[in-house]
Order: C-alpha cells, then structure tokens, then sequence
C-alpha cells in the first residue's frame, strides 16, 4: 500500500481578510513531491483557510491513490487536534469544512501531526503566492510557483547541515545508540513545543537530527517524516517470479541449474512491471545476475523505460548439495547439517554452501555501495528470498534467527528507506496485491 504525506497550511491577512490555502502531497517512501494546491479563497479566517488546505491536500491524494495511506502534516494546532477527535468543533464556519475531510478517505487510512511551522515552509509558501495572486487580482498558477524549487533548497540545505553517521547506512543498532545517546543526555528536551513552536527559532542543525532519532526509537508509531532530513535513498526489492521450482518449494540458490522463469513467473512479472509504472517512482533497476531475476529486471524495466544494472552482490544464497532439493528431501539425506544450519548462523549447508552469516556480510557490503550510489533516489533491487530477508533484517536489527519468520512470495515488493543520519525505515515487505487480477 503506498503512503503519502500531506502538508497543509492557510493564511488570513487581516484575519479575517484576504485569503488562501496551500497544500502538497508527498511520497512517503521517496520524499518525492506528487501534487501541488493553491488557492485565493477571497475574504476569510485563518482557521477557515487552513482548513480549506487539508481538504485541497486530502483530494489531492486521493486522486492519486484512493487505497493510499496519508499522514497528514500541519502547523495549526486546532485543525490537527479537532482533526484528531480530541478537540470539539464549535466554529460554524469550520464544521462543514472538517466533515469534508473527514469523508475524503476511511478514517483508519489517515494520521494527523502538529510540526512547527518551520517545517510546513511548503504548503506556507504555496498559500503565500495563492493570496499573492488574488492581490492581483488572479488565481494561482502551477507553471508560476516556486514554492517547490525553494522546498528543494531547503531539504538539500538541511541534508548538507546533518552530522554524518557513524556507522554504515541502515546500522540500525549504530542508529539506535545514538538515539538513546540522545535520550540518555536530555537533549531531546530541547524539542519545540506544540504551543510555542511558531515563535521559537529552529535548533541547531545536530540537535534537531538527536531529537528526531531519540524520536524515532521511543514512539515510531507516528510522526515519520522522511521529507525532515531530505529524500533518502529507497531500495524497492522485488523477488523474482515463479520458476520450475518455486511451486514445489525446492532449494534455488547461486550454486544450481539457474532456472528461468516460467509462464506464471513471466506474467508476474508483467504485472509488477505495470504496477510500478503507474507508480512513477523507481529511477533505477539493479538485478542479481541470476537468470531468474534477470528476465524479471528486464520485463519490469520494459514498463518503465529503464536500463538494467547487474550486481554480483544481489545473487542468492550457494545452498550446495542441497540445491533443487526439497526441505523434507534434505532432512532425510543430512538431518545433521540441516540441524546445524538452522542453530547457527555460520554454518553452511552440505558440500561447502554460503553461509547466512557470509550471505549478510555481503548485502551489507552491497548495500552500503548501493546506497551511496543512489543517494536521494529510489531504486529497484531484483533479488532472492535470502538477500531480500537480509536486507529487512539488517535494517530491523534482527537477529539472524528472523530470516525463518518471514515469508516471502513471488514477485513480491518490500521497500527499505535509508536516510541521512544512519538509519533505516521498513516500508513495505511481502506486498502481492499487484498480482491479484
């Protein structure tokens, strides 16, 4: 299921006086701006003109994705606390305006968060120009806003004035410490607060990067905003389609017949390769060197325009003797590898396979390239069951013993996002709702 983010904000010049809205959708997983509203509502008051945003913004995103989850984003206190259900509504002019809302999408699809106004310079520029234009007598124009431009600017500005990390990119357990460094030290107290935040000037460039990782370990149920620190990179990993012996749930790793796909594999894959094109994200497409992943890097790349990259680091596990085997078969040959094998990490199946331990060592070492390589920019990664786990598990902080807690189908999409100050946000895993007809 996509997520977007959308940010809100309106203004009164003389409240009530001369006014407008401005709002932009966002995509959560790349920090991508999809859509843009403004307006000149003529004479209004600010929380009228605030309003009228969030339903500008909450349409917006429901014409690109009505299934779409929204975390809604804005600087007015009373529209995020009303919105919320915690505050009761008693404007006459507010009421009708937050039940249009409230009917743009389900209600468990939508999230509300108060930001500091220093956050919301987006939506804030685009309601300037719309009450710009109607000093002027027009209406506001797309081809003639910058708002966008200047958005970009300030993102790379506070991309550039972020500390870099210590560990690698997507060290969960190197971005945990320095959030609970940040914690331990008070500095999260040093946060703007919800009633004070428009007239506060921002903090230091490092203290607002602790405050949000203290943020992100203590309540991550709400409040991700990856716009915060600039679009990070995004691995979407697609496993490859069905082969030969997919159905029969048979060991395929780097060390067998490297099967092609099958008919069913290949229509999977023409399926992710449209679902993906209507999305309009992906900017890249790196594929294992397998056969298998391969002809699905190439059918999908076909629906986006795209080249293919080949990486040796993305190829699955060497399962050895066990190749082509089943898991009962290889119980009955060698029960005593198969036990070691699922206890320990670094043990390799029969016949000098790869290792999960030596399989993690290298997506770790591919992922860090990978991600320097494409910094700020989404990127599909055709990979294996294993490589695909791995990267999630890294990501979490798992131990190794998760990779057979997960389930992973066919041609199935995961998403991992890294960002700039070292650490990793799963966004999706194990998703087929493409492959339904």
């Amino acid at each position: 299921m996509r997520e977007f983010i959308v940010e809100a904000d309106g203004g009164s010049r003389g409240n009530p006086g001369p006014a407008g809205y401005g709002s932009v959708v966002i995509d959560a997983t790349t920090g991508q701006t999809l859509a843009e509203a403004a307006e000149y509502i003529g004479v209004a008051t600010n929380n009228v003109a605030e309003y009228r945003g969030l339903v500008a913004g909450l349409r917006a995103a429901h014409e690109l994705d009505p299934t779409a989850t929204v975390h809604v984003r804005m600087d007015s206190k009373l529209v995020i606390e009303q919105m919320s259900g915690r505050w009761k509504i008693k404007h006459p002019d507010m009421k009708p305006l937050a039940f249009e809302a409230s009917k743009v999408f389900p209600a468990p699809q939508v999230t509300y968060e108060w930001i500091p106004r220093e956050q919301n310079k987006h939506a804030d520029r685009l309601a300037n120009e719309a009450m710009d234009a109607g000093k002027r007598g027009e209406q506001w124009s797309a081809s003639a806003s910058t708002a966008e431009l200047e958005a970009a600017d300030a993102r790379a500005a506070r991309a550039v004035a972020e500390p870099k990390p210590a560990g690698p990119p997507g060290d969960a357990a190197a971005g945990a410490a320095r959030a609970r460094a940040a914690l331990a030290d008070g500095r999260a107290d040093t946060a703007p607060s919800a009633t004070s935040a428009k007239s506060e000037a921002p903090a230091p460039a490092k203290a607002e990067a602790d405050v949000r990782a203290a943020r992100t370990v203590a309540a991550p149920s709400t409040g991700w905003g990856p716009a915060d620190m600039g679009a990070p990179a995004t691995f979407v990993l697609l496993r490859h389609g069905e082969t030969p012996l997919t159905p029969q749930k048979r060991f395929s790793g780097s060390g067998g017949t490297d099967p092609s796909l099958s008919d069913v594999g290949r229509e999977q894959a023409e399926r992710v390769g449209a679902a993906l094109a209507r999305r309009g994200t992906v900017q890249a497409v790196v594929a294992s060197p397998l056969t298998r992943t391969r002809e699905t890097a190439g059918i999908v790349a076909a629906h986006l325009g795209l080249d293919v990259t080949v990486d040796d680091g993305l190829r699955e596990t060497d399962f050895g003797a066990w190749e082509g085997l089943t898991f009962g078969e290889v119980r009955e040959r060698y029960a005593d590898d198969l036990g070691a094998w699922l206890a320990d990490p670094e043990a390799r199946p029969t016949g000098d396979g790869e290792s999960f331990a030596a399989t993690a060592t290298r997506i770790a070492a591919t992922r860090d390239k990978l991600v320097a390589a494409y910094a700020g920019r989404t990127v599909l990664l055709v990979s294996h069951v294993t490589p695909i786990k791995t990267f999630v598990r890294l990501a979490l902080g798992a131990p190794p013993e998760s990779l057979f807690r997960m389930e992973l189908s066919a041609a199935s999409l995961s998403a991992v996002a890294y960002y700039a100050d070292g650490n990793a946000s799963v966004r999706l895993f194990n998703d087929t709702s493409h492959l339904r007809p």
